[in-house]
């Protein structure tokens, strides 16, 4: 299948495809024209992929998980090294949770202290 019906059979972009397949996560065959042709198995591996992503790891982080990448991602139970991966991405989410809830709590404040004197 070509690079468009990929992307439309997976819910991702031709773009977020091809920067996949540099990062060597999914391969393609190219025709004598020059496209790209996918094999009917790259879906699973763009649906697990993008999966793993909207969870919140890195691509860096999906390399861990290539080799169950083609299955059933979901029934496949996660390794160490799997879960460490996600407890760390984890652990970061809320450092920058917890960041951004301080900077929003610091601008309400200034925003209270600008506005009680107009009040006043």
């Amino acid at each position: 299948m070509r690079i468009g019906e990929l992307a439309g059979l997976t819910g991702t972009t031709p773009r977020s495809l091809r920067h996949y397949e540099r990062e060597g996560l999914i391969t393609s065959e190219r025709l004598p024209n020059g496209y790209r042709d996918y094999g009917p198995e790259a879906a699973v591996r763009v649906r697990n992929i993008r999966h793993l992503l909207d969870a919140g790891l890195t691509l860096a982080d999906v390399w861990c998980f290539e080799g169950c990448l083609d299955g059933d991602l979901a029934r496949t139970p996660p390794s160490a090294e799997g879960l460490r991966i996600a407890r760390e991405r984890l652990a970061a989410l809320d450092e920058r949770i917890a960041a951004q809830t301080a900077a929003r709590d610091r601008l309400a404040r200034a925003l209270d202290e600008a506005v009680e004197p107009v009040r006043g």
